[in-house]
């Protein structure tokens, strides 16, 4: 009795462990779908109000994977995800844009694989699936990030000098 309730609950854990580790991508790549024709609108961040392309990317991550984003596209950029090559780009991967490939980058959607990206792209129109290697898209690529994956920690030389005065200290005791 007590190895079958102990292997019942060993089962129980393992499962749990796998069910909370899953990846969130599946879940924000079909939220996304799910959105398409919700009306563009400038500085809109729901489904009842309607999106911009950045607002719809922290809707997205925030209500399906639980990830916090910038507000902006702007500070999405910089805000030290890990960048990806246009080769390497995988389900679930932000795609910035600028104009015509031309100023600052203004422009963000979720990567959904096949060349193909789903966004919210300006008044008037839906949030809709584009495809990269559309003439206008193709131009106006800049760059990728991934946010499913935790930024890499910025070097602190402090920390790092203390860790070295820290090692000092215990080689000469």
């Amino acid at each position: 009795m007590f190895k079958r309730l102990f292997l019942l609950i060993t089962c129980s854990f393992f499962v749990h462990i796998s069910q909370t580790t899953a990846s969130p991508l599946p879940q924000v790549i079909d939220r996304a779908h799910d959105l398409i024709g919700t009306p563009y609108r400038w500085g809109g961040n729901s489904e009842k109000s309607g999106f911009d392309c950045s607002g719809l990317m922290v809707y997205l991550f925030h209500h399906e994977a639980d990830i916090k984003l910038p507000r902006t596209t702007a500070a999405m950029v910089k805000a030290g995800y890990k960048t990806v090559e246009k080769p390497h780009l995988k389900p679930g991967d932000a795609v910035f844009f600028a104009r015509n490939g031309k100023g600052p980058i203004n422009h963000v959607g979720l990567y959904i694989g096949d060349d193909k990206f789903i966004h919210a792209p300006r008044t008037g129109k839906n949030v809709r699936i584009d495809s990269l290697s559309n003439n206008y898209w193709r131009r106006s690529y800049k760059t990728a990030k991934r946010f499913h994956e935790p930024p890499p920690r910025p070097f602190n030389a402090t920390a790092a000098q203390q860790g070295l005065a820290l090692q000092s200290h215990q080689r000469s005791r």
